[in-house]
């Protein structure tokens, strides 16, 4: 098989130690002579995976014992929704710095009116706002951000703190470095980035938060329905969440987030180094003081040689590097499974292109 390097913005690359687990055992699971995606999710096999997945969650993110962990399915695009359906009162307020929370704001208008702040639009998404200049208007429900902006490559290194319930779109940086997660009051995220394969959706919800959660909201659709029955209200997506248990397993075994968000600096460092010495022929999207440890976004000159770019790098194993649609470009997604070898190939990559074609 070839060698290749994943740099795809997700679903993502996963930890090879984890994909092989999977693998031994995808047709005899722990001896029972079926598959994890075949047995009932009331045995009490699958219960034991599915409580340690939420277990390592729980220690992983330093968790307060108030905190619940719930799975879904929908990605963060049903939880655009959820969360005003559940929590919004009259009013409240997204801060927008991409694309995805102009999305989780436009879900909101439909429950409620939305106090939308930053203009950062006007500068094509290349800032994040700093916390003091946000307004914290007491009528408002909740403060929603989003933590990382994979389509821009920024990222907030400072989080907004007030009296406001703070809810936290994280699906491209959870787990990624070491923050202060009991200072949200409910995060989300799709665990096709850093936590594992796309059909799984993290909630993590402190009691207090949930305890004002509408009451007339449909069950399938009501965060209290999946506390109460340990996410398992229905079917839950199973081979999701076993391979979120095995890559939860790696991260253990790396040393926990600490360590992972050591490498993931040396990863982002190599990138935007290459970017930033090679005076003007690779254009970094971001701000620096806004740059994303997760998504390095770069523009060439001119469109004919970012498209021999993207052509020479896939011969040379590097695969997964084309910018979002709305903006073009370059994107190296670089999440936690990304090796640091593959950075540095990708590094060097960019030496060698930007000397040929100078």
């Amino acid at each position: 098989m070839k060698n290749v390097h994943n740099f795809s913005a997700g679903p993502a690359a996963l930890p090879r130690q984890a994909l092989e687990k999977a693998q031994s055992s995808l047709l005899n699971y722990e001896e029972s002579q079926v598959s994890i995606m075949e047995m009932s999710h009331r045995s009490k096999t699958y219960e034991n995976v599915h409580f340690q997945a939420i277990s390592r969650l729980k220690s992983l993110m330093k968790l307060d014992e108030d905190t619940h962990i719930l799975f879904f399915q929908g990605g963060a695009n049903l939880q655009f929704s959820m969360v005003p359906m559940n929590f919004l009162n009259n009013q409240s307020s997204y801060v927008l710095t991409g694309v995805w929370s102009e999305k989780a704001a436009n879900e909101a208008k439909r429950f409620g009116t939305i106090d939308v702040q930053t203009h950062a639009k006007e500068n094509g998404y290349s800032t994040i706002p700093s916390p003091d200049n946000l307004s914290y208007d007491d009528r408002n429900s909740y403060l929603h951000i989003t933590s990382n902006n994979t389509i821009y490559g920024t990222q907030w290194k400072k989080f907004p703190y007030s009296k406001l319930p703070l809810v936290c779109d994280m699906s491209s940086d959870i787990l990624s470095r070491d923050i202060d997660y009991n200072a949200f009051d409910l995060i989300y995220a799709g665990a096709q980035k850093n936590l594992g394969p796309a059909g799984v959706t993290i909630v993590a919800v402190k009691d207090s938060f949930l305890k004002n959660a509408h009451s007339d909201v449909a069950p399938m659709l009501s965060y209290q329905t999946f506390s109460k029955s340990q996410s398992m209200y229905n079917t839950p997506p199973v081979f999701s969440i076993y391979m979120l248990n095995l890559v939860l397993e790696w991260i253990e075994s790396e040393g926990g987030v600490s360590s992972i968000e050591a490498r993931n600096g040396k990863k982002a460092s190599l990138l935007y180094d290459a970017i930033d010495r090679s005076e003007g022929f690779y254009r970094g999207h971001a701000e620096k003081e806004a740059r994303s440890t997760m998504n390095v976004t770069f523009n060439l000159q001119h469109d004919d040689l970012e498209k021999l770019f993207l052509q020479e790098a896939e011969e040379a194993g590097l695969i997964g590097l084309p910018g979002h649609r709305l903006v073009g470009g370059i994107r190296a997604s670089i999440y936690n499974a990304v090796p640091l070898e593959s950075c540095e190939v990708l590094a060097a990559f960019m030496d060698s292109f930007k000397r040929k074609h100078t």
